[in-house]
């Protein structure tokens, strides 16, 4: 009797062995999927701050060259409008309307090498007025090329924007 007992037990090990291993494998599934979404998000988090960087830098540039705004040539900037020149006016005497171009250039620069399809705009008028910095970059690496800023279109970039004034007051 002792022994046909022994004999229905066999195998239970196993079963158990098995069920251990496909709970630790979904376990570890689980795992590695808040790994990726983890660092999916601290990416995006650290595109965001550089975009923040980047707006402040060109309007602390736009302060920096108050000669600039006032001429307008900060006005209407869009580094997605083709391809920008550097005026190679920094390591001679640059005049505000080249250090405007050569600020402009840079930015634009900086915001392709940091940022996915990073694009940059800048709108206002004049010197004592609000100047609005748009910065757009292609977050999800999509290929989206939409400048609406509109979150849930799929076609839209990711854009963080600011707005500052460069104040100006001449002597």
């Amino acid at each position: 009797m002792n022994k046909n007992r022994q004999t229905t037990m066999r195998g239970f090990t196993l079963i158990e062995v098995l069920v251990t291993l496909v709970v630790l494998a979904i376990g570890l599934l689980g795992l590695a999927g808040l790994q990726a979404s983890s660092l999916k998000h601290n990416n995006n988090a650290y595109q965001r701050t550089q975009a923040t960087f980047l707006a402040y830098d060109i309007l602390d540039r736009m302060r920096a060259n108050p000669f600039g705004v006032e001429a307008g040539s900060y006005n209407a900037i869009d580094t997605g409008g083709g391809p920008l020149t550097d005026p190679g006016c920094i390591d001679t005497n640059c005049d505000p309307v080249t250090l405007a171009t050569s600020d402009t250039f840079e930015w634009a620069t900086r915001l392709a090498a940091v940022l996915p399809s990073g694009r940059g705009i800048i709108a206002g008028t004049n010197a004592n007025a609000p100047f609005t910095v748009t910065v757009m970059w292609d977050d999800m690496r999509t290929g989206a090329t939409g400048t609406n800023c509109v979150p849930a279109d799929p076609n839209d970039m990711t854009c963080f924007s600011v707005t500052g004034q460069v104040l100006y007051n001449r002597f």
